[in-house]
């Protein structure tokens, strides 16, 4: 049964939307409801349920299951010069769109994670934040598909602007710089915890009709692989094609393992783990068969082929004049590749025996 707030406090907004279960900390736990005032200093938590805050300014905040966020100070003003947020995404993913500017002046708008501070400018975001604080920040689109506007996460060495529909940056601490924005192709209406299921333009996965396509026996082909060094030799009657019915949609939180795999991409690229052919740069993998990634990369002409056959069966061609970044994860490990530096499209790839 809900407990009714105390009439003394001062409404800046109201709980617009709730689904399942949910908690507003003030002097004492309420059970969140429709309707129910928020007041500055509250702290919002969800557990097995999603809110929505709507504040005077109609700016809103959204929660998704298990988040927390903190309102650390709220003042609304008839002068938009004079009102001011500030709000502190404390764990979760939460995701932000911004008010009416004739309410509330976006410079006076701070919002914060534990390892960044986020500034906006007439924006809508989604940002992540795992259990050590690292945090996943997402630019939106518009209703038009264009960028919503543009933000500055920022740390104490440094800062990123995102400025396009589903560029993306992470932070891991404060003292630590943002990573380098890149770009996302996900889905906005599975952005909490679903798999990218629709691949870039570029991306072909193949089918087995395809796998006998001709290669330049000059270079590095199919022949050369040794498959009996594989943990595990493909079956004569498998299909190597990777297709929907892969995906386990519910087996893991797509915006939590993006922390993971961006980071990885990072740490890559700072210790230049790089291999270079006709004029391709590869990172995370080498060209031919590499026994530490289990990846064989085949550059065929223009094309570029990656296969990864541990327990599942993972192939994909892309073009070797573009850039990408490539993640496949098999069964909970993940393996980053960066070809060609600073990619537009990301594709993921996600198996799992079970």
């Amino acid at each position: 049964m809900m407990v009714a707030p105390p009439l003394h406090a001062d409404t800046i907004g109201d709980i617009t939307e709730l689904t399942g279960y949910g908690k507003v900390f003030r002097d004492e736990p309420y059970e969140a409801a429709i309707d129910f005032d928020i007041n500055s200093l509250d702290n919002v938590q969800t557990r097995a349920g999603r809110i929505a805050i709507t504040f005077l300014d109609e700016s809103t905040v959204k929660l998704t299951e298990h988040s927390e966020l903190l309102i650390t100070d709220y003042v609304y003003n008839a002068n938009p010069d004079k009102s001011k947020m500030a709000l502190q995404f404390a764990s979760g993913t939460i995701r932000f769109i911004s008010g009416n500017a004739n309410k509330l002046n976006k410079k006076n708008i701070t919002l914060s994670t534990p390892s960044s501070q986020i500034f906006v400018q007439g924006t809508d975001f989604v940002a992540t934040i795992d259990s050590t604080g690292r945090a996943l920040i997402i630019l939106l689109p518009d209703e038009f598909g264009n960028a919503s506007g543009e933000i500055i996460v920022a740390t104490a060495m440094g800062q990123e602007v995102l400025n396009k529909p589903f560029q993306a940056t992470t932070t891991t601490a404060y003292e630590i710089a943002p990573t380098k924005p890149v770009l996302l192709e996900i889905d906005l209406n599975f952005i909490d915890n679903m798999l990218i299921i629709s691949p870039p333009k570029e991306q072909i996965v193949e089918s087995e009709e395809t796998r006998s396509e001709q290669a330049d026996y000059l270079e590095f082909t199919d022949l050369d692989v040794d498959f009996l060094s594989e943990d595990d030799i493909w079956k004569e009657d498998e299909s190597i094609d990777f297709t929907e019915l892969d995906i386990d949609l519910l087996s893991v939180n797509f915006l939590e393992d993006l922390l993971d795999v961006l980071d990885d991409l990072g740490i890559k690229e700072e210790e230049n783990l790089t291999d270079f052919a006709s004029g391709v740069q590869l990172v995370g993998t080498n060209f031919g068969q590499d026994s530490e990634t289990q990846i064989t990369t085949i550059l065929q002409g223009s094309e570029i082929k990656l296969m990864r056959m541990v327990n599942q069966k993972a192939q994909v061609i892309v073009d070797g004049d573009q850039a990408y970044n490539i993640i496949i994860t098999q069964d909970g490990v993940s393996k980053v590749i960066s070809i060609n530096g600073t990619a537009n499209s990301t594709i993921t790839i996600n198996q799992s025996s079970g």
